[in-house]
C-alpha cells in the first residue's frame, strides 16, 4: 500500500496551515511508498532554493524510515554513516522530513519540508504526518 493523492494532499494542506500559523513560507513535498513524488505546494513567495530540499527530504526520510535529523546524528564525523549524504544522488540529512505511517504501522510515503529554521521545517513537517493519524 502506498500513499494517496488524497491523503497526500491533505498532508500538505495541513502543513500549509501550520506555516501559516508560524508565519513562515514553506515548500512542501510527499512522495509515496517507492519515494515517488506525489504531491508538491510551494507557498508564495517561498524559497526557491527549498524546492529541491524539500523533496529530497521526503525521499531520504522514505529511503531510511527515519526522520532525516535522526540520520543527520549518525552522518556527522566519525559516525558510522559519516559522508551518506553524498549517496543516492544526494540525502538531505537535517531536520524536516518524516516519515507517514498507515494505521498499521506500516510506511506508505514520507513529507519533506523545507523553507526556514530546520526546528520550523520539522514541525511543519510533523503537522502534516498527523493530520494523517
Amino acid at each position: 500500500m502506498s500513499i494517496t493523492l488524497e491523503q497526500a494532499e491533505q498532508a500538505i494542506k495541513a502543513a500549509k496551515q501550520k506555516s501559516t500559523e508560524l508565519g513562515v513560507k514553506m515548500n512542501i513535498a510527499v512522495v509515496d511508498a517507492g519515494a515517488n513524488l506525489t504531491a508538491f505546494a510551494r507557498m508564495d513567495d517561498a524559497w526557491l532554493g527549498s524546492v529541491d530540499i524539500a523533496m529530497r527530504k521526503a525521499r531520504t526520510a522514505r529511503f531510511f524510515d527515519m526522520p532525516t535529523g535522526n540520520l543527520g546524528q549518525a552522518s556527522q564525523p566519525g559516525g558510522s554513516l559519516y559522508n551518506i549524504e553524498h549517496s543516492n544522488g544526494g540525502l538531505i540529512t537535517f531536520p524536516g522530513g518524516l516519515p507517514i505511517k498507515d494505521g498499521s504501522g506500516k510506511i506508505i510515503g514520507a513529507i519533506g519540508v523545507s523553507g526556514d529554521t530546520v526546528e520550523n521545517d520539522h514541525t511543519v513537517a510533523q503537522a502534516g504526518v498527523d493530520a494523517l493519524q
